[in-house]
């Protein structure tokens, strides 16, 4: 009995890595390990999403220098001592680095980071001089 699916048409194979989307401009097969990221805008601050579920918030390194926000994580798989006998064992190690050019609307010393539920969010203040002004009565003399 066979655990591995084989396909023995190697030609309708060599098409399909032919024609990947990485060929023709699409998603490069490196970013794969990127994680995907919402970016929201609202009055008062900048909200980043970034899905990276199955990790710990020990796992991250959030950093700001000169504008710049840079959001990494590394995991790697301790050798346990196990009785499991794998035929196969593919996920042992998963990093990612994303960086980000913050707006110099940005208060970079309150930024504030958590994770939960596989998303990790960081909330991105604005300074007090790019927040709306309130409406104000103007009369006229």
């Amino acid at each position: 009995m066979s655990i591995v699916k084989r396909n023995n048409l190697v030609f309708p194979s060599l098409m399909n890595d032919f024609f990947r989307p990485d060929w023709l401009g699409g998603v490069d097969r490196f970013e794969s390990n990127v994680p995907a990221v919402n970016i929201k805008e609202s009055d008062k601050d900048y909200e980043l999403e970034l899905a990276v579920p199955g990790m710990k918030k020990e796992d991250f390194n959030v950093e700001v220098d000169r504008d710049v926000l840079t959001v990494s994580a590394e995991t790697k798989s301790k050798d346990e001592v196990s009785e499991d006998s794998y035929t196969r064992r593919e996920f042992a190690f998963s990093s990612f680095k994303r960086v980000f050019t913050l707006p110099e609307t940005v208060n970079d010393g309150k930024i504030d980071a958590s994770y939960k539920d596989g998303v990790l969010k960081l909330t991105l203040p604005k300074k007090e001089e790019a927040l709306p002004k309130p409406k104000r009565l103007i009369e006229i003399g």
